[in-house]
């Protein structure tokens, strides 16, 4: 096991969030399980990672942290420089999905999916890199989707864009961090229908009359695709491994992490497009004359 790290999770209510804040901590780390309304719905994860960590003599919290509003971030992260010292880890997470036909959602439908999935990242990093540059040292964790380099239906267009924001929004925050000391990891899932509440928890189209206009041709093939995509996710395999793979990038050396790692059962193609679209990238660093700005591990 590496040094213990002080690590901050986003939208660790539940699914990968709650499953990496789990595992982290089980690896000797301090683990920050933010979210939302720890005082009323969230109440019960607080109470159940607090009971985990009597149970089995380690360090999860549940911690308010409300990744739409700057002010109760900065507070999170102040709370835990307070009570730690320092902030090692930050694992964006935090996201939400939405099913239905793209036309039938409103922009502001859209601007809320952006805001949750990639302005949550900027409210955060604002927050906790004065910490991490301060130190010279670090990590930023991105959880990202296959999504936007690899095969994937229709349907979910909000969400995959938004998530295609957040992997370049990543990119440059890669190069503009290597200076400071603090390492970018961006861990890209597949399609996991069972061990997270994407699917149970999407959101629908405001647009109902345009979202019935798709019906009559879309709506059984629609409602058909998480039983496709199910079909295609081999046995045995469960989300554990991406909370398994965040805390493999944790314990790394710092500066020998990979830029990117794929946690994808289904293989949809993300990982063959994303060591091209890497290798162009280091290609052209080089070729402009910036290479300081890469990791050993920027590209395959």
């Amino acid at each position: 096991m590496s040094e213990k790290q002080v690590i901050v999770i986003t939208g660790a209510s539940s699914g990968f969030g709650n499953l990496a804040a789990r595992a982290l901590a089980r690896a000797g780390h301090v683990v920050y399980a933010g979210m939302r309304a720890t005082a009323d719905r969230n109440a019960p994860r607080v109470e159940e990672l607090a009971e985990l960590s009597r149970a089995e003599g380690i360090d999860v919290r549940g911690t308010e942290m409300d990744v739409q509003d700057q002010g109760s971030v900065d507070a999170a992260v102040e709370r835990i420089v307070a009570e730690q010292g320092r902030l090692d880890v930050v694992v964006h997470n935090a996201g939400h999905m939405v099913l239905g036909p793209t036309e039938a959602f409103t922009p502001e439908q859209l601007a809320q999916v952006y805001d949750v999935n990639v302005l949550s990242t900027q409210r955060v990093n604002r927050a906790a890199l004065p910490v991490l540059r301060k130190q010279g040292s670090g990590l930023l964790v991105w959880v990202g989707s296959s999504s936007t380099r690899g095969g994937h239906p229709p349907f979910l267009a909000p969400y995959f864009a938004a998530k295609a924001g957040m992997d370049a929004l990543a990119e440059s925050y890669a190069a503009e961090l290597i200076k400071f000391g603090v390492d970018t990891v961006i861990v890209v899932p597949g399609a996991y229908t069972s061990g997270t509440n994407h699917f149970a928890h999407s959101g629908t189209p405001a647009d109902t009359e345009r979202a019935a206009e798709y019906d009559e041709r879309y709506g059984a093939l629609r409602d058909s695709m998480a039983q496709a995509l199910a079909d295609i996710f081999p046995a045995g395999r469960t989300a554990d491994e991406v909370a398994e793979a965040i805390v493999d990038v944790v314990d790394l050396p710092a500066g020998r992490r990979p830029f990117r790692v794929h946690v994808d059962p289904s293989k949809d193609g993300s990982e063959v497009v994303s060591v091209v679209a890497d290798r162009i990238r280091a290609e052209f660093y080089h070729r402009i004359g910036i290479q300081e700005l890469l990791t050993d591990g920027a590209a395959l």
